[in-house]
């Protein structure tokens, strides 16, 4: 073979080896491309919060499935029930503890499961403390002692076990408590709807939307004093505090909390519903059911769509929207309808 050819083969060579180089790099390049387009394509299908449903439809199936009768308490626990059950069987699954994408890189949905979770709780631990005993010294139910510790387990833990397994231990404790309360045969399971109850668990929803209300309002920063010990001359703190504060959820969790007073707000919006069935008899007596119906009322626009790809943060009167005070105003109202209510049931 002469020199020339010996130059050409090589030049040949190095052509076919580079083609195949660049071919295979052009294939990994769209691999990766199709990939980063699925991953896309399932963060917007999970990226949606489920519709709200009918409470009494609900009771009607629950009871049905377990086989036993609408009493008092059996929409509360439904509801409760159908709470959780979409919780983590809403399209997506239960996204706060994914490890991999796209669950990973989203916080929307997180966060506002974090909001429905922390009703969930609150809600089990009224049942197990409150509603199901007659008194202060009388005996737990042990289905709902379960219930309520399996909801406190923690909430991104991805195996061993994973959250979802422990929820639904949970949902199946209040399902077994939801079937003895319409027994017959099983007077040991009992759900007391007293104004005394009820006020319990306004207490813990007051609590929540109040700070809920000021972390939204805290969007723009203000100025706040410290009344911490306000009305109490005898009162006293473990450490001093500035008289004077600013107050201001940094930019980063502006739709963090947004997100999660959605998911508040429309657990609430279902217990609230059930509580209107379940303690009918005790608010009408009070003369209540009519505020009971408007702190519902003012509860309902918080679950508006949201037509805006981004929670704007803009000035209260600026260009912009702020989506946090528009979401801080209604739950400050229903917040204070609460407060009304809690009075009226006390004093009524």
């Amino acid at each position: 073979m002469s020199a020339f050819d010996k130059i050409k083969s090589g030049l040949s060579d190095s052509f076919e080896v580079s083609a195949t180089s660049g071919s295979l790099s052009k294939g990994l390049g769209t691999l990766f491309l199709s990939i980063l387009v699925a991953i896309s394509i399932v963060s917007y299908l999970w990226d949606s919060e489920p519709e709200q449903f009918d409470v009494v439809a609900l009771t009607a199936a629950e009871t049905e499935k377990v086989g036993v009768r609408v009493v008092r308490g059996s929409t509360t626990v439904a509801a409760t029930i159908g709470i959780a059950d979409r919780l983590l069987h809403k399209r997506g699954g239960y996204l706060t503890n994914d490890v991999f994408p796209p669950g990973i890189w989203m916080d929307n949905v997180p966060n506002w499961e974090f909001g429905v979770l922390v009703q969930i709780r609150d809600m089990a631990r009224t049942l197990r403390n409150n509603l199901s005993r007659s008194q202060s010294q009388s005996t737990e139910d042990i289905g709902l002692v379960t219930a309520e510790n399996q909801f406190y387990f923690d909430s991104d833990s991805w195996m061993l076990p994973a959250s979802e397994d422990e929820y639904d231990r949970g949902i199946i404790a209040l399902e077994d408590y939801l079937a003895r309360l319409g027994a017959l045969d099983q007077p040991s399971a009992q759900f007391y709807a007293r104004a005394d109850n009820l006020q319990t668990w306004l207490s813990e929803v007051e609590t929540r939307l109040g700070s809920l209300s000021q972390r939204l309002s805290a969007s723009v920063g203000k100025r706040q004093l410290n009344t911490a010990l306000a009305g109490d001359p005898a009162a006293t703190q473990s450490t001093s505090s500035q008289p004077e504060t600013e107050v201001k959820t940094p930019w980063t969790e502006l739709d963090d909390v947004f997100y999660e007073a959605r998911g508040t707000t429309w657990a609430l919006l279902h217990l609230l519903r059930a509580i209107e069935i379940d303690f009918k008899d005790v608010l009408e007596k009070k003369n209540a059911l009519i505020s009971l119906r408007q702190i519902i009322r003012e509860l309902e626009p918080t679950q508006d769509t949201l037509w805006s790809p981004l929670i704007l943060n803009g000035d209260g009167l600026g260009i912009l929207a702020n989506h946090s005070l528009v979401m801080g105003a209604h739950i400050s109202r229903a917040n204070a309808a609460i407060i009304d209510l809690r009075r009226l049931l006390t004093e009524g």
